[in-house]
């Protein structure tokens, strides 16, 4: 699996633009659990393989609400500080091999984080089956990103049914992940992102019938509802994607390049959630808040530097996460995005970062209750619960700026202006 991202950033200032590159209630009879506290080890579930009601070709079925989901969403009160919330994502979402989709789950249940799997519809169809694909302006069957052996695809499926039964939410990376050249998806109009949309839920939804395989479990969810958001290759053709997904319904859009850790806003109806410049320990730019970014920087494109430079950068791309995090979370309290990919690049610092970095966060969120792990469907569903004023002073809030007089001030309507 290859899900990376080789464009050049804009919209950040000549510094950043110059040094990064690109990549993007309780069910049944579970327990409700309080935001920040799904998830936690000893807390029971659902069977793995829940019964349901077959959909379609029985690739998917409906089993109830989704577990593990936190208590609905209250506006803040006046006078209330905003908790910090932490975005972890992942693009592509396809387990081949390497265990990390199984490692990052398993972690973020022993830490109660939630997280969003960008899953690429093309995961799930076998490459015997390639010629179903029809990417705008591209050959039929082709993709710049590889297909799936059979074993992994199935490997995929568990992973995918695990997320979604542990509480995760599952998005879209789309199909092909087209960044260059004629057919790259930066030139695609709403109507080509339609095509490709649908063709990303189809192969979620008859991944029975183009697999063959009767012996697995469906996916325990329903991905027309299920599918609310996506993430495009290389952070890529937001403008064309957006009258699409503003059509369909889709309540956010984490594709936007250039992001900055202030409180987002809408454009065109749907939520924008950018990947975000933060801190770069060390030096004097900041960089974009994706693993490949990270890399990007540090060996310019090259996923296999010498491993001499492992443990620096390890410790580097740590530091630039938890950076990010501490200086959301001691001013204006803006959400912090976080992507990745499931990939060893430059043997695994990226995975160890990421995972330092939760672990850290989970510390903070245990120790002072004010942080949330949580995935961009959960982050949505409590924007849309707050009022809309207070949500546009907070968007008075520059980055690394904490209101003048205090939160209870300033989220009371009294404190104007932000220091």
């Amino acid at each position: 699996m290859r899900d990376v991202s080789r464009r050049g950033l804009l919209g950040l200032g000549a510094g950043v633009a110059a040094a990064a590159a690109l990549a993007g209630c309780g069910s049944g009879d579970t327990p409700t659990v309080s935001p920040g506290k799904q998830g936690r080890p000893g807390h029971p579930g659902p069977p793995r393989h829940p019964v349901g009601r077959p959909i379609g070709d029985g690739s998917t079925s409906y089993t109830g609400k989704q577990p593990h989901q936190p208590a609905a969403p209250e506006k803040l009160e006046p006078g209330q500080k905003p908790p910090q919330f932490v975005i972890f994502s992942w693009d592509g979402a396809g387990e081949v091999g390497n265990g990390l989709f199984p490692r990052f789950l398993q972690l973020a249940e022993d830490h109660g984080a939630h997280m969003t799997f960008f899953l690429s519809g093309l995961y799930l169809l076998p490459e015997s089956k390639k010629r179903l694909y029809h990417g705008p302006n591209n050959m039929v069957g082709a993709s710049d990103i590889g297909y799936l052996t059979d074993a992994h695809i199935k490997e995929t499926l568990k992973n995918v049914r695990r997320a979604w039964l542990d509480g995760h939410e599952i998005g879209t990376h789309f199909n092909g992940h087209f960044c260059a050249g004629t057919g790259t998806v930066a030139n695609w109009t709403p109507a080509q992102w339609r095509s490709e949309i649908d063709q990303a839920k189809s192969f979620v939804k008859q991944w029975r019938t183009n697999t063959g395989w009767t012996d697995l479990p469906s996916l325990p969810f329903d991905y027309d509802k299920e599918l609310i958001g996506g993430r495009t290759p290389c952070l890529l053709g937001q403008s064309g994607l957006l009258p699409t997904a503003r059509e369909l319904g889709w309540r956010y859009d984490a594709s936007s390049p250039g992001g900055r850790q202030r409180w987002p806003d809408k454009k065109q109806g749907v939520w924008d959630l950018p990947l975000q410049a933060v801190p770069f320990p060390g030096r004097s730019f900041e960089v974009l808040s994706m693993d490949y970014n990270m890399l990007a920087n540090q060996s310019h494109n090259s996923t296999k530097a010498p491993a001499y430079n492992y443990p620096a950068w390890r410790k580097q791309s740590t530091e630039a996460y938890i950076a990010g995090f501490k200086r959301a979370y001691e001013t204006n309290r803006a959400p912090f995005f976080i992507g990745n990919h499931f990939e060893q690049w430059n043997g695994g610092i990226y995975m160890d970062a990421v995972e330092e970095a939760l672990k850290h966060i989970a510390a903070t969120a245990e120790k002072h209750g004010d942080v949330r792990l949580v995935s961009f469907r959960q982050y949505v569903d409590w924007m849309d619960a707050q009022d809309p004023k207070v949500l546009d002073k907070l968007r008075t809030l520059d980055v690394g700026q904490r209101p003048a007089q205090g939160w209870r001030e300033f989220t009371s309507g009294q404190g104007a202006n932000p220091s």
